[in-house]
């Protein structure tokens, strides 16, 4: 996974803008963020996942995906060049749909 095949996904799900903060693009939709690009080092990305949704991913690709040390429930790294493109997918959605307004979630089938 490339950081612009990371902003790719982001961007294709309905409702999603990009955001510069802190130096570091964000992706949000509704006006809530649910995933950063570059932090916390330029290879990784950040996700706002539901508790059971990080606990499902992060133990299905522990080489991929942590829980972020010392942040709220949820938060997850991504270290973009060992995530697999299906993953990373599933994460995004996961953590698009926890902040996605119900007019926009649902009519959206992946």
């Amino acid at each position: 996974m490339t950081e612009a095949e990371f902003r790719a996904l982001a961007l294709g799900l309905p409702g999603v803008v990009e955001h510069a903060e802190q130096d570091h693009p964000d992706y949000r939709v509704g006006g809530k963020v649910f995933a950063q690009l570059g932090y916390p080092e330029a290879s990784w990305a950040t996700l706002w996942l539901p508790a059971d949704a990080q606990e499902d991913i992060v133990a299905a690709c522990p080489g991929a995906f942590r829980p972020s040390p010392g942040d709220a429930a949820g938060h997850t790294q991504v270290h973009l060049s060992e995530a697999p493109h299906p993953r990373v997918r599933e994460a995004l959605i996961a953590a698009w749909r926890d902040k996605a307004p119900r007019r926009i979630r649902d009519h959206f089938r992946d």
